[in-house]
């Protein structure tokens, strides 16, 4: 729950989605030991988290075609074909897995300028179920590629993302946490003054330090808060 000012807007959303998506495929390209190279996800190489990024613009282009034709298309096939394809994407070539992300990037950008303004209003439906218009389409995608350009390392850190994605993933991400069980806690964001309170059993512990760095905690990153004492922060589960 959070006290900002900030708001999300459609327009903000596609240009982080921008950002995003130019930050990852930079950070993505790699030759064949970079992308064998493990990536901040445990159990998951560089490849594993590239072909990731590309499935999911192919599944968020599902949800455009079912918005620009009305035409029922889920986002993935099955749970399972999601993984599938996940492995089958980690033991490709570099070159070729490059070729895929900028494929299907290329793709879902082009499908996602063609909707109308009528077709942005349309309905459709997650892969976790939740009927949303399409509009959440690129604020969803943003997430994806922000936070993943991150999770590759060696490239861009929290640091390198806008303040404004970095406060409005904030209000999401410790949205969903304040309806889970976990510790209370206050976050301070002490370069921009935004704050969120997450409630929690017993006393609640506050965190402060700069925009990254609570984003970092909040999606279970590594980060560089500590309690008032010095201790260590309380431990969240990864997000996303």
């Amino acid at each position: 729950m959070s006290r900002n000012a900030m708001s999300r807007t459609f327009d903000d959303a596609r240009r982080w989605a921008r950002i995003g998506t130019e930050l990852f495929t930079g950070a993505a390209d790699l030759d064949e030991s970079g992308m064998n190279a493990s990536s901040l996800l445990p159990g998951w190489t560089r490849k594993h988290l590239i072909a990731h990024v590309a499935a999911n613009a192919d599944a968020l282009g599902n949800l455009v075609h079912r918005a620009a034709t009305g035409e029922p298309r889920p986002m993935y096939a099955s749970p399972e074909e999601r993984a599938d394809g996940i492995e089958r994407g980690a033991r490709m070539p570099a070159a070729e897995l490059t070729a895929r992300l900028h494929r299907s990037t290329g793709k879902l950008a082009e499908s996602t300028d063609a909707l109308t303004e009528e077709q942005w209003r349309s309905s459709v439906v997650t892969a976790h179920g939740r009927t949303v218009p399409a509009t959440e389409l690129p604020w969803m995608r943003s997430r994806e590629v922000c936070v993943h350009a991150v999770d590759l390392g060696g490239g861009p850190t929290f640091a390198d993302l806008p303040d404004d994605f970095l406060t409005a993933l904030c209000d999401d991400v410790a949205a969903k946490r304040a309806a889970e069980e976990g510790p209370a806690l206050v976050l301070e964001a002490t370069d921009t003054g935004a704050t969120w309170t997450l409630p929690g059993d017993g006393a609640s512990t506050t965190l402060a330090g700069p925009l990254h760095e609570i984003t970092a905690y909040l999606t279970g990153r590594a980060h560089t808060l500590t309690t008032p004492g010095g201790g260590p922060a309380p431990a969240l589960t990864r997000w996303l």
